[in-house]
């Protein structure tokens, strides 16, 4: 996984102020918004697969900016399931190895942190603060990696590695779906 530049962000959401226009086409349709948006990213960044992206934004959305929020509530999602699932992984008894349960807590420091930046997120995108939300979600694609690198350096397997990958690709969905 790899970080964006923080200062191609910026960029990324300025599209946004020229992109409000309604689309009415089902997501299965290839010329709808959410199938543009999916193949497009999923075209430009091997990070995105097209089948998760058009999975999870299948819902119809109208507009650049409908998409834009549908992602946020997305990662949100995510990030609460995330930290829902270390919480529990920890209070197994059966999980007896120490290095694990180390970067379980680490990442549940992390994730507890990204909780709080995507409510802040979804904040300051309503509030049209474009650069704030892609410094969050940023931040919240970054904990992600560190978490799942924290398992890698201590040489253990990760119990995360799906739900970590899942939040980076929807971290990655929200700015593309600003950049065309």
């Amino acid at each position: 996984m790899s970080s964006l530049s923080l200062s191609i962000l910026p960029l990324l959401f300025l599209f946004i102020f020229f992109s409000d226009l309604p689309i009415t086409q089902s997501s299965n349709n290839k010329s709808s918004l959410t199938y543009k948006t999916c193949k497009t990213s999923s075209d430009q960044n091997p990070n995105i697969s097209l089948n998760f992206c058009l999975t999870s934004l299948g819902h119809g959305a109208t507009s650049l900016r409908r998409l834009g929020l549908l992602s946020i509530r997305l990662i949100r999602h995510n990030v609460s399931t995330t930290r829902h699932l270390i919480k529990k992984l920890r209070r197994n008894k059966g999980l007896d190895n120490p290095l694990i349960k180390l970067c379980l807590a680490d990442c549940l420091e992390l994730y507890s942190d990204a909780t709080l930046m995507m409510k802040q997120a979804r904040k300051d995108y309503k509030a049209e603060r474009y650069f704030e939300a892609s410094l969050m979600i940023s931040s919240v694609m970054n904990g992600c990696s560190t978490c799942e690198d924290g398992f890698k350096e201590k040489m253990v397997i990760s119990p995360l590695t799906n739900m970590n990958h899942n939040v980076f690709e929807h971290g990655i969905v929200k700015f593309e779906s600003t950049t065309f």
